[in-house]
C-alpha cells in the first residue's frame, strides 16, 4: 500500500515538473517572437511566471500541504515586499525614455 501512494506521489510531481517545463517553454517562445506589445508581453510573462511560482511554492516547497495561517503569512509577506519595491521604483519609471529613432535608448531629466 505504501508503494502506491508513493507512485501516485512521484506521478503529481512528475506532471508538475512537466507543466513547469511547458509554461517555460511559452515563455521562451512569446520572448523570441514578440507576439504582443512591450507592456503585454510583459504582463503575459509575468502571469506566467507567477503560474510557475505558485505551482514550485505550492507542490516542491510542500506549502500545499500546510497549514492555512503558514500560506496567508507568506501571501502577506510576498505583498508587502511589493508594495515595498512599488514606492522605491515607481518614481523613477520614467527616467528611460523610448528612443525617437528605435535605435539606443535616451536618458531623459
Amino acid at each position: 500500500m505504501h508503494d502506491v501512494a508513493q507512485e501516485d506521489s512521484k506521478t503529481k510531481y512528475f506532471w508538475v515538473w512537466a507543466a513547469l517545463l511547458v509554461l517555460t517553454a511559452i515563455e521562451v517562445v512569446l520572448g523570441y517572437k514578440q507576439v504582443f506589445q512591450p507592456v503585454r508581453m510583459l504582463e503575459a510573462l509575468i502571469f506566467l511566471s507567477v503560474i510557475k511560482s505558485a505551482l514550485i511554492i505550492g507542490y516542491f516547497m510542500h506549502l500545499k500541504f500546510e497549514r492555512a495561517l503558514m500560506r496567508w503569512l507568506l501571501v502577506i509577506s510576498v505583498t508587502a515586499c511589493f508594495v515595498i519595491m512599488y514606492f522605491f521604483f515607481f518614481p523613477d519609471a520614467d527616467r528611460v525614455q523610448p528612443p525617437p529613432n528605435g535605435v539606443g535608448l535616451q536618458y531623459g531629466k
